[in-house]
């Protein structure tokens, strides 16, 4: 989150005006304590009660928080959140607002509150638990690894087999069908057989239950299915799964839920992508599955989250960057937003609608399926055993003529076809990035509706995915590099005034060449440019226009007729505002979002090194370091090339006498050999120490450390998800993580800052982030989870952050900096805030060990 620095008016109630009779001596009290308490905080000596937070005392977003966590300690003051903070930014305003507050909460609750009956404790596995599953899944993939291995070998030398092109493209043809069909109707047998249909229910973590939740899991992300998200083929898949979908309905969500029987999509229904809808979580130990019901004609945006015993009732919408937590429901028609959602007169479903019924969609998902049996398939698997045959150093050990196995020459030739293979991916990568989406645009006009499913709709998923390969964003970001690659992908970038890090290594769009970014403006890693819009027959595509000299922080969602202009800071997990003015010169944070200062003092100290002379002299040194930063992750990406390379010809080298067992475990092998490679190059970048907490300037040499650190590949840690490797992996990247924690999905930037206890349960798209980096500053600090501590999904801790044991943060939460969470405490909310309520709430209790799914 980032701070500002505008000017905002500064409300003084009168206190007899606000204050219920009686309590006047109460707001003058409660005035002294706090001015006295903020005093303590800042290291003032006085703290006058109309003074501005932000603009007159010099405070931050930090300060302020902890300021509250403070407040929050003494049950004699009223506990205010960072929202109440900007909304009241002075002793005086905030005083009146909080015992304003406190008058009508007492008025409206009853004179003895009926005792609230402790939670019951919580069923958590043991140690030979934790160490028997973890064996079964190792075994499980050691199984699947050792299947893949025998099925690939035979299938080469089935198709080698054939004679001539025809014969290979026929044996290609048939081998690839065969085997997409099987990996895509297998997760479905193992579903029903193992799970039957899935019921609403928890089980602890690390049981036999979870065992068989795990291993169906694993199966519907590995199934090739997934890649038809968006075409009527996902639809019937998860209608193979026992879900319950109208007609009509269009999912652009890669997430896929895996509890699929309590699934329920009406009619006319679309779902945008970065979307989770699981109808399972896990809590405190345990997973737990739940209903998500989308009626008729529902509308989901980008980056929410359904969280279980969720519903949209027919007609009713869901705004992006929002979230249903358990329990809430959005009645039919009306539109919510925000995380927890509340109503909103916005209206997400911006594009009319098209025709586009069964026959469409019914022709459509037949032309995808001929495409993928009669030309992908073939001509992947024809290509690759053409290409193996072509090339020396593999085709000499397939040949069975070859007499003598050249051992000798395995480190040249694997040298050789490594950079072949890798070099040609750069540059015919970029060849592919700069002329077929430029190509494929021509096609589509901006601003008109096209229906689904059809030639416009193919050229524009086409174009989108091609634009998005996240290599090349990974490899140019956070430097200078990624302005040019942006330009050529066909972003308006304006006049760029030059900082080094304008954007960061994570940035998605829908199309390159609608996207506007004003003159002077940074952007942090994790934007999404929403620059087309859905509904489930229709779509289109149009501008989004950020304006100048503004700073994005993480994890945005930025749609078309984003409400925002000039000089706007907009904060981690914002939700951009669609009505109302448009807002410059102001900061916005939360979901809803509210405004907040533009800058504070403390991020002004580095101003001086972002203009003239300080400024060129700093961007060459740093524009010099990334270069050798983007050199150094290029060769240990090649490296990692050129060891499986190697690995590949070792196997194809033994070939024939213990051959099929080595390719067999090929997979087993690469994945433990790219895990132990990443580790181990990381810690060599930390020098196996930890990080320090840092407050300095992005032209600062630590700053570009940090940079050069956050480019090691993470996508091996996905394999370990929802297994106790995950854990220790973590631990071998530096985390200082307790025993038997459950990780499903986070991800953690700066992992020498964490901090985990015992038993710590961590969802799906969460996410630990022990930094911050505010226009030109940059900010780190610890993170600390205690025991028992559960993150929900997509829930975003920040840094400087601590929450005590048995705390839990509710799904799409954002925890903001310097936040001190009681233990036992229940908080959500973006930004995150005390909700007893949830806690007190709970689920009934529920069957503890019957698979979560009751087996039919």
């Amino acid at each position: 989150m980032v701070e500002q620095s505008s000017e905002v008016p500064i409300p003084r109630p009168d206190a007899a005006a606000v204050t219920p009779s009686g309590v006047g001596c109460d707001m003058v009290t409660t005035e002294r304590k706090l001015a006295e308490t903020l005093a303590e905080v800042t290291g003032s000596d006085h703290v006058p009660a109309e003074s501005h937070f932000f603009t007159e005392l010099g405070a931050n977003s930090l300060l302020m928080a902890q300021f509250c966590a403070r407040l929050r300690k003494n049950p004699d003051l009223p506990s205010p959140s960072m929202r109440d903070i900007y909304r009241h930014p002075t002793i005086r305003s905030l005083t009146a607002a909080l015992v304003q507050a406190a008058a009508v909460d007492t008025a409206a609750s009853p004179a003895e509150p009926e005792p609230v009956a402790p939670p019951a404790p919580v069923t958590r596995a043991g140690r030979v638990r934790h160490v028997l599953c973890g064996t079964a899944q190792l075994l499980v993939f050691l199984v699947y690894s050792l299947v893949w291995g025998f099925v690939t070998a035979r299938g080469y030398e089935w198709i080698s087999a054939g004679s001539g092109f025809v014969g290979i493209y026929v044996r290609s043809l048939l081998f690839g069908s065969i085997g997409f069909t099987v990996l895509c109707v297998f997760p479905v047998l193992a579903k029903w057989l193992l799970v039957g249909r899935w019921k609403p229910g928890e089980f602890p973590v690390w049981g036999a239950a979870y065992l068989r939740f795990w291993l169906v899991k694993v199966l519907l992300h590995a199934n090739p299915m997934v890649f038809f998200v968006g075409t009527p083929l996902y639809v019937l898949y998860l209608r193979a799964l026992g879900a319950r979908v109208g007609k009509g309905v269009t999912i652009l969500s890669r997430s896929v839920p895996v509890c699929t029987d309590l699934v329920t999509i009406g009619a006319g229904t679309v779902i945008r992508k970065d979307s989770f809808f699981l109808c399972y979580r896990a809590h405190a130990g345990r997973i737990q599955t739940g209903r998500v019901t989308l009626g008729r004609d529902v509308y989901v945006g980008e980056k929410t989250v359904l969280d279980i015993d969720t519903s949209l009732g027919d007609g009713a919408q869901l705004g992006h960057a929002s979230a249903l937590h358990s329990g809430q429901a959005v009645p039919d028609g009306e539109h919510w937003h925000g995380s927890p959602a509340e109503p909103t007169r916005v209206d997400y479903l911006r594009v009319a609608p098209a025709r586009c019924g069964t026959a469409r969609r019914v022709w459509f998902g037949a032309l995808t399926l001929l495409q993928t049996f009669l030309l992908y398939l073939p001509l992947t698997l024809g290509g690759v055993y053409m290409l193996f045959t072509e090339i020396p150093a593999i085709g000499k050990r397939l040949d069975p003529q070859t007499a003598v196995l050249t051992r000798p020459e395995l480190i040249p030739d694997a040298l050789a076809v490594s950079l072949a293979l890798f070099c040609g991916f750069l540059v015919l990568g970029l060849v592919a990035l700069y002329t077929l989406p430029r190509l494929l645009d021509l096609f589509l006009e901006p601003d008109r509706v096209y229906p689904l499913f059809g030639f416009h709709y193919s050229l524009h998923r086409a174009a989108s995915r091609i634009t998005n390969v996240r290599f090349f964003a990974w490899l140019f970001g956070d430097s200078s590099y990624i302005v040019h690659y942006l330009r050529g992908l066909g972003y308006d970038l304006s006049r760029v005034e030059q900082t080094g890090s304008n954007f960061g290594t994570e940035v998605q769009h829908e199309t390159p060449f609608l996207v506007t970014v004003g003159s002077g403006t940074m952007v942090a890693d994790g934007l999404s440019v929403v620059n087309a819009d859905y509904s489930s027959t229709s779509f289109r595509v149009s501008r989004v226009s950020i304006g100048p000299r503004n700073f994005l922080g993480n994890n945005i969602a930025y749609p078309v007729g984003g409400r925002t202009g000039e000089n706007c800071l907009l904060a981690t997990k914002v939700m951009i505002p669609l009505d109302g003015e448009v807002r410059e010169g102001v900061g916005l944070l939360g979901s809803p979002s509210f405004e907040i200062p533009r800058s504070v003092d403390r991020d002004a100290s580095f101003d001086y090194l972002r203009e003239g002379d300080e400024l060129r002299r700093h961007l060459t040194a740093k524009n010099r370091y990334n270069l050798r930063t983007m050199a150094l992750m290029l060769c240990v990406r090649w490296l990692h090339v050129f060891a499986l390379t190697l690995f590949g010809l070792v196997s194809v080298d033994l070939y024939g006498v213990v051959g099929h067992v080595v390719i067999a475990l090929y997979l087993a092998m690469t994945l433990a050999f790219t895990t132990g490679y990443y580790i181990f190059v990381e810690r060599c970048l930390t020098s196996f120490r930890g990080l320090t907490p840092q407050l300095c300037s992005i032209y600062h040499p630590v700053f570009w450390w940090h940079e050069r650190v956050w480019k090691m590949p993470t996508q091996y840690l996905n394999v370990f998800n929802g297994t106790p490797f995950k854990a220790l992996v973590w631990r071998l990247l530096g985390v200082r993580i307790g025993r038997r924690v459950f990780d499903d999905g986070c991800y953690i930037t700066e992992r020498t800052l964490a901090v985990l206890g015992d038993d710590c349960t961590l969802n799906a798209g969460s996410k630990i982030q022990c930094h911050s980096q505010e226009d030109g500053t940059f900010k780190s600090d610890h993170s600390t989870l205690g025991a028992r501590c559960t993150l929900g999904v997509g829930a975003h801790v920040h840094y400087g952050v601590s929450m005590g044991d048995d705390a839990v943060l509710a799904a799409d939460s954002f925890l903001m900096k310097g936040e001190e969470v009681p233990p036992n405490a229940h908080w959500g909310g973006n930004p995150a805030v005390d909700r007893p309520e949830a806690g007190r709430a709970g689920r009934p209790p529920r069957t503890t060990d019957a698979p979560a799914a009751a087996t039919s």
